[in-house]
């Protein structure tokens, strides 16, 4: 369960075990300038701390919910982030079209989704690949990061577990299936470029923009 600070920041225990091997990767995989879309971004803590690491992009973060969209604004903050920052979105993935503001819409260089796709049904990875499809430019990256099924099998038992837990909490959530991905990506101009092993039997999607 998050954690409630006495304002409105909350603490995501797996987004402080991860960000730093995610934040490895990223420093490889962004752009050297322009604008990042994050997407369900949560607490916040993955948002902020982005924004310190990669200073040259600007990191607009972005959920549906509005107590994280709260904490994402309280963590920028808290982290005198506000003249370089751009306040939480609320932009539910499933919704179309997404409400970018112009200019994050005219710099944006690439999508990041971390954690999202297995906690939404399975119209939500259809909308992620469209939706991206019609905004980011020729040879961006859609990026895509968590635990994920190869071939119909699934790649540790303990992500076999959480896949059943899943889906017992909400009949359309649970693991999704890297041929499943790949299948979508072809029909909205993506092609997968890298697919990266990460800890905890995670596995991070790179997609590039045909």
């Amino acid at each position: 369960m998050p954690e409630l600070t006495m304002d409105q920041r909350l603490f995501f225990p797996a987004t402080e075990r991860n960000r730093g091997p995610i934040g490895d990767l990223l420093s490889q995989l962004l752009p050297a300038s322009g604008a990042v879309l994050e997407l369900a971004s949560g607490s916040g803590e993955h948002a902020v701390c982005f924004q310190q690491r990669f200073p040259h992009l600007i990191w607009q973060a972005s959920d549906p919910d509005p107590d994280h969209r709260a904490s994402i604004d309280a963590w920028i903050s808290h982290q005198d982030l506000t003249d370089v920052m751009p306040a939480a979105l609320n932009l539910d993935v499933g919704e179309h079209p997404w409400p970018l503001p112009p200019t994050i819409r005219s710099a944006l260089k690439a999508v990041v989704c971390i954690n999202l796709l297995h906690i939404s049904p399975a119209s939500c990875t259809d909308a992620l690949l469209e939706e991206s499809s019609l905004l980011l430019p020729s040879g961006a990256s859609l990026i895509i990061y968590g635990p994920f099924m190869r071939n119909g099998a699934h790649t540790s038992a303990s992500n076999a577990a959480f896949d059943q837990s899943l889906r017992e909490r909400n009949n359309e959530w649970g693991l999704r299936d890297v041929k499943a991905i790949r299948s979508i990506a072809a029909n909205a101009s993506f092609q997968i470029d890298d697919m990266i092993p990460m800890p905890a039997n995670n596995l991070t999607i790179v997609l590039n923009r045909k």
